[in-house]
Parts: structure tokens; sequence; C-alpha cells
């Protein structure tokens, strides 16, 4: 569906009629067409929350597919949800809804999932590590059992670094079929340095940050460009520099201060946008979590470059300075102990068993 506005006359085109109106005033055309980019079952997972409800709403205002199934373990609250929807009344879809897993995954060839608990104000993305890769595993059990040919799932429930991979092995998905949310921290570092610097947002190209999706991802400035120039030529003093790695790896933290719950249309519109570009449609740029099993970085699941189309996501090489390189590094070692740890809790089994479980690892 779009939507265009210029001088002349209006059309509407509705159910392929097409319709001239003249409101007597300055003449405008309308033209609103709904296609979808495909006819597969999409499954938004935790669709009766703010975040899920707000994905079904994005998905289907972007024309992804008719075809859309609401899962929750709460009842009330994912019919509720899917009321509201058939209320807006979008043309052509297909809205299901459904507590029971089997229904909801069968036949599923997109998925995402918000389906975790969410972190309240004092928390850290970390606080959520066990129950959430408790319901992540589940999840991948889901996904094998009741739909082992969808083509691709991104998770966005905290830790998403740890719940991703905990689905992904658990799930016995190939590598480039599973992402998770990242680019919150990307889009929240292009905003603080828009503001800093009095600048319109899109202004700010390749802000990025890399590593981990918590309290220890790695800030990449050295690319960053602000209205075409290098970022270094602003001269942005230290103490500033400062809060703004600050603004952005605590991000969430000051949404739950200030609204008093999580984000959830940041990470609705994003982990869409992802979706859509694993659907067909504009390739993904922003960083994506992803597995990586490198000469540096060993079975983790990451924020990388990453671009995700119609096959999946693909990485590339991490460029920075040594200080950059050095902070990703730190990241590194940090995903590692949030990872053994869910080993230890018995999540996940140790690293040398994984191929047994998904021999895509």
């Amino acid at each position: 569906m779009f939507y265009m506005y210029h001088s002349g006359i209006i059309l509407a085109n509705r159910k392929k009629s097409l319709y001239l109106r003249d409101f007597g005033i300055k003449y405008k055309y309308y033209i609103r067409i709904m296609e979808f980019l495909t006819n597969d079952k999409l499954v938004i997972v935790g669709a009766g929350g703010a975040i899920g409800s707000n994905m079904a709403q994005t998905a289907l205002m972007l024309g992804l597919t008719p075809n859309i199934c609401l899962y929750d373990i709460y009842g009330p609250g994912v019919n509720g949800v899917a009321e509201e929807l058939y209320h807006c009344a979008f043309e052509g879809a297909n809205i299901t809804w459904t507590t029971d897993p089997e229904e909801a995954f069968t036949g599923a060839k997109y998925i995402i999932s918000s389906g975790g608990a969410p972190r309240k104000e004092g928390m850290t993305r970390e606080d959520l590590l066990k129950g959430n890769c408790q319901i992540a595993a589940e999840f991948g059990d889901n996904i094998r059992k009741y739909c082992p040919d969808v083509n691709h799932v991104v998770v966005i429930f905290n830790p998403a670094d740890v719940t991703a991979l905990t689905a992904l092995i658990r799930s016995g998905l190939k590598l480039s079929q599973l992402t998770s949310l990242a680019a919150l921290d990307s889009t929240r570092l292009q905003s603080a340095i828009a503001k800093e610097l009095g600048v319109p947002q899109y202004k700010v190209e390749n802000a990025r940050t890399y590593g981990g999706h918590g309290e220890a991802m790695a800030v990449f400035a050295s690319k960053i460009t602000v209205d075409g120039k290098p970022l270094s030529e602003y001269n942005i003093p230290e103490d500033k520099w400062a809060e703004i790695k600050h603004a952005t790896i605590q991000g969430g933290s000051n949404i739950i201060k200030l609204r008093g719950r999580s984000s959830f249309q940041s990470p609705s519109y994003q982990s869409v946008l992802m979706i859509q570009a694993a659907m067909g449609g504009p390739e993904f740029h922003w960083p994506a979590g992803c597995y990586v099993n490198n000469e540096k970085y060993h079975n983790v699941l990451m924020a990388m470059p990453t671009v995700i189309d119609a096959t999946g996501v693909h990485y590339g090489e991490v460029t920075g300075t040594p200080e950059e390189i050095a902070a990703l590094d730190a990241s590194y070692v940090h995903l590692q102990k949030m990872r053994d740890e869910i080993i230890s809790l018995g999540i996940i089994p140790p690293v040398e068993e994984w191929k047994a479980i998904n021999p895509n690892l």
C-alpha cells in the first residue's frame, strides 16, 4: 500500500475500481493500492503485548502479507488485539489468533517473536536471562516441530543475543534464517548525535554499534558522517561524546523512565522491516544479530555489519579504529559469559554438542 499526493485530481483505487472526486477546492490526487509482498503466513509471537500488537498493525500497513496469525499464551489479550485489527478493516486481510502453538506455527513461513518478559525499570537486559532463554528454548522447539520449512525468524525479546542463539540451536534452522533485533542501538546512536548537533536525524549516516545488544555493546564512530562530513570535523567534546554513548547504551532504560514501560514502537517497526526484507522487500542494512563463528569470534550471536534480503542474513567484516575493535572484543567476551551461563543452567548443551541438535551449526 502506498499513498501519493500531488496537485491535480483525486483518484482512489479501491477494489480495483477507480473513482474521481471533486471537492470543489484545490485538487489533489490520492492513490491507494493494496498489494502484498507475499501471501505466506506470518506469525507474530507475543501478539497480545504492546510490541506484538504494533508489529501486526505495522505489517498490515506496509502490506507484507494478508495472512497474519497472532499467537500469545494470554487469550483475552491476543483476542483483544485481533478485534482491534478487525475494526481497522484492512483491505484483504486474513487475521487469525490463537493460544495453541500448533495452530500458530503450522504452515508459518515468517515469524517475529516478542514473546518474552519485558524489561522493567531498574533492570538490565541481562537480568531477563534465565526466564526468557527458557521461553526461547520452547520457541525453538515449536519451530522444529511445527514449521521446519519456515523461511525467516526474527527474535526481539531480551537479552536478544542469547534468546536468539537459544532459539537457533533448538530450532534446527540454517544460520541465514534467524536474526535478532540489534538495529535499535544504532538508531539510538544516530538520534543522540543528531540531537547534539542540532541536525535532522537522517543527516547522520553510518552510525553503528556492533557486538552485544546490551550494556557491553561496542559503539563505532569512525565512519559516521553528518550532512556528508566526517563526524570528527564537528569536534564534539569528550564529555559530550561520553553522554552520547551513555544515551545510546541506556536508550531503552530512558524510555522506561519516560513512559513507565519498555520500548514498543521502535522495536516493532525495525523488526517488521527486517522480516519485510526477508520477504523480498527493500533490503535491511541496519546491523542485525546473527550467528558468528569465524577466525576471531566463535559460536555466539552478535550484531555485525549485515544485509537481510530474500536469501536471508549475510554479514561482513567489522572495520574500525583499534579502540573500536577493542570494544567489540570486550563485547564478545561478555556474550561468551552469557552463553556459558545458559549452558550451565542446562537450557542449551555445551558448544561441542550443538551440531547434534542443529547440523547447521
